[in-house]
């Protein structure tokens, strides 16, 4: 076998190497958010260590092996290294979380922790990923011809991180879980190496590679390396911007981002692979690079029109689909339409660069090392500076405003050393021209082509078709983590929005479980001087819990600074004006990581986040995140959680449930009903069996000091503590037959968030909450005082009034 004859084979490797790679990446990021947290200053550290680690990879590796190894050993023995460090950070992860809870905090010493974890557990295998691609382009010739190949291993390895997005994303994490995950990302290491040295039994090593001792660098090459930058820099901060909005036009669940991924992959890869193809002259490739440039602020003017004022609005209703995945298809094709010109140009100005700077006999590993690190030097500053500052500062749209001029720069920066190099008058009388035409088209792309986002869109997400003559948008901001909007109807109910969609409104049904939350986690301890509260929504539920006059300090867990300024600014009548409550202390964190860095403890721990559909909200539904809060109870205290019975499904709710019991096998469920249906849950667990006394619970809000406590009950449905407690639906010990199938959500599965991505398009809760109470029982022991008051809730119980 030749060089010639191996390359289809190998380039079927760097396939199976690209997939192999995408699964490790979504294995290690899940494990390690549940270390160092989901906030955007932990996925900035989590993102610029994996890159950084690809980026030093491509260029440390021609540097430190030489030329004179057999390239497909090298690159055997390299994918072997991933995969035993694969299995090995399965190990570390756990170890290194255990050194970072004991000594990782806030401030500059934090980020530091978090960076040395997620440096420990990514940079090794990293380093090596970035020198797959260096390793096996010494097995092409540097000419035009081998880096046409060298496109196309390009390529094949996107095409292979497709593959593994979406294998990963659909199948071995819902199906199975994150070990599973890594061990077929091993085995395809494991094919992919023995693969290769088989190939390097039966063809030659050929020639060593070296490098001249002298040797001119390409006319212009240094302008070749600052575009090659700024496209990485431009796609990958088009890739955050357009991540976001495609996240609430089709639902933010993991499956989403699976497909978000995958549709800019595709284009990746589509446009390495054309353009490999026609890369076989430099000057052509030269002329090439600077007009994708140059196209590239149309796409991205395409793209940007399409998220904000064309597909929002197409006529289309994801409830009406009998199954998830008739919306996936629908949700990929529309995110393939958005992304797909703009990111095959991305594409092919990779090997487009690789062919405007190769030299005949030349190290063609030290080429595609430079370019590379180039490119991911560029996508590393795009991702962090428009993740961390342009999108909360500017916002979308003028983000995307500043992406095309820096497109139109990175095409003069490519095509004037192209005008210098043609015969003087005529050459600059074009370039001029060409300078006019770009910068013309830019600022009119900039100034006409790039709407405003949508409030309805921020609102409404997935519905924004439906809802385009519903009330008002008052507020639309765009924060760090999540945008936020705030909506008035025409009967003047106020609702906030998160994740493109109501997350809390003055409506009654919502106030009345946002209050029940609150009141219920600060009635049942006998001293409930501090508690958390996991999730600022709205504020109501934080309200609730500050009213009460035994409550001396509640602590408000918020990954998003905009929540908490907004709600503070619209909603401060229906949340007690909490915000502004001096014993009120808002901690910007996600809750997960603020619990597992405090020493704190809490008398009361309340959970409000996102619906656990929304990717990464399932970490604060899992069994180790439900004893995590209970080691930090103190004696007596009590864990309260909502659980949504509406865009749901019954294995979600049952595995939220499940869950939950699992760790309090004590607990207890409260419903939210509306006229008499299922809506919504509270469900209560304290370490001991929970007993409540009824004519206590009285005789408390019969006080003066609880008049305000009382007022608010009565204000939603609740005169006395008979109607607050007829809401019981049943409790661990009844709903064992209803659970036995049930799913536990765990942190090496986050099974939650597979399944409720599955159904956050139904509504079904009005069966699912009869299919649950037909287990209730009457709660003996759980109730006690005098028999009129217990005889009382019992009776409420079975003949609840209408609401």
């Amino acid at each position: 076998m030749n060089r010639r004859r191996s390359l289809p084979v190998l380039l079927l490797l760097f396939v199976g190497s690209g997939a192999a790679a995408l699964v490790y990446e979504v294995v290690w990021f899940q494990l390690l958010q549940l270390v160092i947290g989901v906030s955007a200053i932990s996925l900035g550290v989590l993102l610029g260590t994996f890159m950084g680690g690809l980026c030093l990879g491509s260029v440390l590796f021609p540097r430190l092996v030489p030329g004179t190894y057999h390239p497909l050993r090298v690159y055997a023995l390299i994918e072997v290294a991933i995969g035993l460090i694969g299995l090995l950070v399965l190990v570390v992860v756990p170890l290194v979380a255990g050194v970072y809870t004991a000594w990782a905090g806030p401030g500059m010493f934090g980020l530091m922790m978090r960076a040395a974890a997620a440096g420990i557990c990514l940079l090794p295998p990293t380093l090596l990923m970035g020198a797959t691609l260096p390793a096996l382009s010494r097995w092409v010739e540097s000419s035009q011809k081998g880096v046409s190949w060298i496109g196309l291993f390009y390529a094949g390895n996107t095409a292979g991180a497709v593959i593994g997005s979406l294998v990963a994303g659909f199948y071995l994490l819902r199906v199975f879980d994150v070990p599973t995950a890594t061990f077929v990302a091993v085995g395809l290491n494991g094919v992919v190496a023995l693969t290769a040295l088989v190939v390097a039994v039966f063809a030659p090593a050929g020639p060593p590679v070296s490098e001249p001792a002298k040797s001119a660098p390409v006319p212009g090459s240094s302008a070749i390396y600052i575009a090659t930058a700024l496209s990485g820099l431009t796609g990958l901060a088009a890739e955050v911007v357009w991540t976001r909005m495609l996240s609430l036009l089709i639902g933010g669940t993991t499956y989403a981002f699976s497909l978000i991924l995958a549709a800019f992959l595709v284009g990746i890869g589509l446009g390495s692979a054309v353009a490999s193809a026609f890369a076989r002259d430099a000057r052509r490739a030269r002329l090439a690079l600077g007009w994708c440039q140059a196209s590239l602020a149309l796409g991205i003017a395409w793209a940007a029109y399409m998220l904000a004022a064309s597909l929002p609005f197409w006529p289309i209703d994801p409830s009406l689909a009998d199954t998830p995945w008739f919306n996936f298809q629908i949700d990929f094709v529309r995110s393939l339409w958005a992304v797909l010109p703009a990111t095959l140009l991305w594409g092919a100005s990779f090997p487009l660069a690789l062919a405007a700077l190769v030299k005949e006999g030349h190290d063609p590993a030290k080429l595609v090392g430079r370019v590379y690190a180039a490119n991911t030097v560029g996508a590393i500053i795009g991702s962090l500076v428009t993740s961390l500052v342009l999108v909360a500062a500017i916002g979308s749209q003028h983000t995307q405003q500043l992406l095309i001029l820096l497109c139109g720069i990175s095409a003069l920066v490519v095509l004037e050393p192209v005008a210098d190099a043609r015969p003087a008058g005529l050459s600059w009388t074009r370039f001029a021209v060409v300078v006019v035409v770009i910068m013309a088209t830019c600022g009119t792309l900039m100034s006409r082509a790039v709407p405003e986002l949508p409030g309805l869109l921020v609102a409404y997400g997935r519905f924004t078709a439906t809802k385009s003559n519903q009330g008002e948008v008052l507020y639309m901001g765009e924060g760090l983590s999540s945008s936020v909007a705030v909506t008035r109807l025409s009967n003047g109910i106020l609702s906030y929005h998160n994740a493109g969609k109501v997350q809390a409104s003055s409506d009654p049904e919502d106030m009345r479980i946002q209050r029940m939350l609150g009141h219920l986690t600060t009635l049942t301890p006998a001293h409930p001087k501090s508690v958390l509260v996991i999730g600022c929504g709205a504020g109501v539920t934080a309200g609730a819990v500050s009213v009460d006059p035994a409550v001396e300090k509640v602590t408000i867990a918020e990954i998003e600074p905009l929540v908490v300024r907004t709600v503070s600014t619209y909603f401060s009548r229906y949340n007690n004006d909490v915000i502004r409550n001096p014993k009120v202390q808002v901690r910007l964190d996600d809750a997960r990581h603020f619990l597992v860095t405090t020493k704190e403890t809490f008398d009361a721990v309340t959970s409000d986040p996102l619906d656990p559909w929304v990717k990464g909200a399932a970490m604060l539904y899992t069994k180790e995140f439900f004893e995590l809060a209970k080691r930090h109870l103190n004696p007596g205290g009590v864990v309260t959680i909502f659980v949504q019975l509406y865009q749901s499904n019954e294995e979600a709710v049952k595995s939220e449930i499940a869950t939950f019991f699992d760790a309090f096998p004590n607990g207890v469920i409260f419903a939210n009903t509306v006229d008499n249906a299922g809506y919504d849950l509270v469900l209560l667990g304290q370490v001991e069996p929970t007993h409540i006394n009824v004519d206590a619970w009285q005789e408390k809000l019969d006080r003066p000091e609880y008049r305000v406590v009382a007022s608010s009950l009565r204000e939603i449905g609740f005169p006395t503590v008979v109607e607050l407690l007829g809401t019981y639906a049943g409790r661990a010990s009844d709903m064992k037959g209803w659970l036995k199938d049930a799913a536990i959500n765990r942190d090496r599965n986050l099974r939650l968030q597979y399944l409720a991505g599955l159904g956050f398009n139904l509504r079904m809760s009005g069966v699912i909450y009869n299919d649950m109470i037909a287990y209730r029982r009457r709660p003996v022991g759980l109730f006690y005082g005098s028999d009129r008051m217990v005889s009382m809730v019992w009776d409420t119980i079975e003949n609840p009034p209408a609401r």
